[in-house]
């Protein structure tokens, strides 16, 4: 698959799996779904590498690697965002999230010595505006007090956590570490300190049967787990967790899109303004040599990032449930 496939893929699907995560609000605690999702996800994959005959037996350092990407992939960032977002807004949560484009950028400087050149440099900060701009209401509405500050460092705190998961699957995977294999194992050991997580919480481990919640359910395990997590991490190791990034930025825009096509969202002159500056970053960091580069696993440019930000509470405004990260 070329990586323009991909790269569609994975924003097309993560942008969109907010709608299905409005339908998990509610019945079932927010950890308890994860919980599930990442669970049924790893039964999936598991039973494909099973079907398709593919090695899933590994020894301790790469079950080491497994279990740091379920850790800061698949568990401690979506519940981070969720707590964060008991203080602040998705708005404001998914600006800090936007800033794992530079967090990538930085840590990739660090762990593999791969430096950004001046387009994605500059095409991140055209985003980062971009995303600031989208949701201008919302800022400028943000008072500062004890709580917001601690829910804005909660977020840093998830985004940094996911950039260091897009550090841990870029190294796997110049290991030379299968991604369905290691996602496999991933939601498996994420999903198990989740449901840690959610008994110490005390939360119970009830079950929507409803058509809503299972139907969501199953797109956010095939489609926002299963695909987008697959075809991102495959595009993180080809073109750098400093490219790959940039997903981050462009999933609020597929958002409003569909809202504006399905929930009747009216265009204002800060969306416009906002999507502009964010396509036009995506153009600037993407048009380079090297996101039609065909993979080459022992080059030092292969790095990823991550997910999403979740909204734990039933009623959510519109724009708190656009940055609902798949995710």
């Amino acid at each position: 698959m070329s990586n323009w496939f991909l790269y569609v893929v994975t924003v097309l699907v993560w942008g969109s799996t907010w709608i299905a995560i409005t339908f998990q609000l509610g019945t079932v605690a927010p950890e308890v779904s994860i919980f599930y999702r990442y669970l049924l996800a790893a039964g999936l994959l598991f039973s494909w590498c099973h079907y398709r005959g593919l090695k899933l037996q590994f020894n301790l350092t790469a079950h080491g690697s497994f279990l740091m990407l379920g850790v800061l992939l698949f568990s401690l960032n979506y519940i981070t965002a969720y707590y964060a977002q008991q203080y602040i807004t998705s708005a404001m949560t998914a600006i800090a999230f936007s800033m794992m484009v530079w967090m990538n950028i930085v840590n990739a400087r660090i762990f593999f010595g791969t430096r950004a050149g001046w387009r994605v440099i500059g095409g991140s900060v055209l985003g980062l505006v971009g995303i600031a701009v989208l949701f201008l209401p919302q800022v400028e509405q943000f008072s500062f007090s004890d709580m917001t500050f601690y829910g804005a460092g909660l977020a840093v705190l998830g985004a940094f956590l996911a950039s260091l998961g897009n550090m841990v699957s870029q190294a796997s995977q110049k290991e030379g570490l299968p991604i369905i294999q290691s996602n496999a194992w991933g939601m498996l050991y994420g999903s198990i300190l989740t449901a840690a997580v959610a008994l110490w919480q005390g939360r119970e481990f009830n079950f929507d049967a409803s058509p809503d919640y299972v139907i969501s359910l199953l797109y956010l395990t095939v489609f926002g787990s299963i695909i987008a997590f697959g075809s991102y991490l495959t595009l993180l190791g080809r073109i750098g967790a400093h490219k790959a990034g940039y997903a981050m930025v462009m999933f609020p825009v597929v958002a409003l899109l569909i809202s504006v096509l399905f929930e009747g969202l009216e265009l204002s002159n800060s969306i416009v303004a906002g999507m502009i500056l964010v396509l036009s970053g995506n153009v600037f960091i993407l048009r380079g040599k090297q996101a039609t580069a065909k993979i080459i696993h022992s080059q030092p440019d292969h790095e990823q990032p991550l997910q999403l930000a979740t909204d734990g509470s039933e009623n959510t405004t519109l724009e708190e449930r656009l940055l609902v990260i798949p995710e």
